[in-house]
């Protein structure tokens, strides 16, 4: 279902041909290996890039001709997949055969992103300095704004004492001591740089064929010297000392994490079995961690599970008291040795595949969850098409389950707990 070619060295296009949709979606993304020295530059191009470009020099002039295109969109994209980070502008459109009879969208809409792309409003030697000075608060915003979230500050702390030797450990928006660094003239010098040289995904869900998507997105990049670099492949965990770690802060409730790493990857002939096992043991509702640790012991507020299948590591998050810190630990890894054994209900083995298959089901939903799942999938080295992978979870055992619970080992901890406790 998934046509890809090469529009230039180092240029891919990926095109789901789908005509279900009244819209359609294009991605654009410079794929760089994920680095602490640029993470925090790769995070705030996209929102210097949005804020004007030489025929359309403010947001209110891009703004107005979006609004021509029948409210067309255009956003900033950011993601870190494995070992990578991405950055770039992603679209959405009304399709063509939906607009007035004579009026085009995706030819306009494919122009305006290379204007944004390679005529961005420029001051000397680098971009506009009150774009980047803008946009510079609003990624540091974003960043602090984490460190408010409390659950979701300590399962970054965690990850960066779990993978201090890993780039899976770099903030997919770098830090904000970095950002308040970068120069006008120093991000321009660095876009310049990764536009020739990086690896570029493009992606496009819609009804127009292959060969037209071509025609429209390969002026992209048409006039620009490339000599894109090849990417490093996607690797494992990288070993690095365990640890135990805490930290006080004045807050109400405290939050255990616990990192978890296997051998078993999203490369692995036993992804699919990790991904059931993730929800028995705790990636939702009916899971033994919620069912256990929250409902019938009452020794927590919230738990979960997650697992990163591109570096085999699996995380538990829990918001407790201080107090019962022991005796949730404990449970935990009592819920786990469970699941080694092989007490797995068929109710709960139900359910676990259930919901990813219903997760998976809710993928080809929209155009932007296509092009997530596709393009995420194939960076981080996922074989399976949808259908292979519904295929995969709908066979796992029980005992196969069992089997890839033997494999997690406990790798790291933190805990983020009150200052007065």
């Amino acid at each position: 279902m998934i046509e890809t070619m090469e529009l230039l060295p180092g240029v891919t296009l990926r095109c789901y041909t789908d005509s279900r949709f009244k819209q359609g979606c294009l991605s654009f993304q410079l794929v760089r290996p994920m680095a602490a020295e640029e993470a925090a530059m790769n995070a705030l191009l996209p929102a210097v890039l949005l804020r004007g470009c030489r025929v359309y020099p403010d947001m209110r002039a891009i703004t107005g001709r979006l609004d021509e295109l029948y409210g067309a969109s255009v956003g900033a994209l950011v993601r870190r997949v494995g070992d990578y980070q991405t950055t770039g502008l992603h679209c959405g459109f009304m399709e063509d055969r939906f607009a007035l009879e004579g009026d085009a969208i995706f030819a306009p809409m494919a122009d305006l992103l290379r204007q944004l792309l390679t005529e961005p409003i420029l001051e000397g030697e680098g971009f506009c300095h009150e774009f980047v000075e803008s946009e510079k608060k609003n990624l540091i915003a974003t960043i602090e704004a984490e460190r408010n979230d409390k659950r979701a500050y300590a399962a970054s702390q965690l990850m960066k004492l779990m993978c201090k030797t890993d780039s899976f450990g770099i903030p997919r928006l770098g830090e904000k001591e970095q950002v308040a660094e970068i120069t006008p003239e120093q991000l321009y010098a660095h876009y310049q740089k990764i536009l020739h040289n990086s690896v570029v995904e493009m992606f496009y869900v819609g009804s127009c064929s292959a060969a037209q998507v071509a025609e429209l997105t390969r002026p992209l990049l048409a006039g620009l010297q490339r000599t894109p670099e090849v990417l490093p492949p996607q690797t494992p965990f990288r070993a690095c000392p365990e640890s135990e770690n805490e930290e006080k802060m004045d807050i109400a409730q405290a939050t255990l994490c616990m990192g978890f790493v296997t051998t078993v990857t999203n490369q692995s002939l036993h992804f699919a079995a990790m991904q059931v096992l993730n929800m028995v043991f705790g990636g939702g509702m009916t899971s033994k961690l919620f069912m256990n640790v929250r409902e019938k012991l009452s020794l927590c507020y919230s738990i979960g599970s997650g697992y990163h299948g591109s570096k085999g590591i699996m995380t538990v998050s829990a918001g407790i008291d201080t107090v019962q810190y022991d005796k949730v630990r404990r449970e935990i890894l009592a819920q786990l040795e469970a699941c080694c054994s092989g007490d797995i209900t068929d109710e709960e083995l139900q359910a676990a595949k259930e919901a990813i298959l219903s997760g998976l089901r809710g993928v080809t939903d929209s155009p932007g969850a296509i092009e997530n799942y596709c393009l995420t999938s194939t960076l981080s080295g996922l074989k399976l098409s949808i259908p292979e992978y519904m295929t995969a979870v709908t066979a796992v055992t029980a005992e196969q389950v069992a089997a890839v619970a033997k494999t997690l080992k406990l790798h790291t901890s933190f805990f983020l707990k009150g200052v007065g406790e």
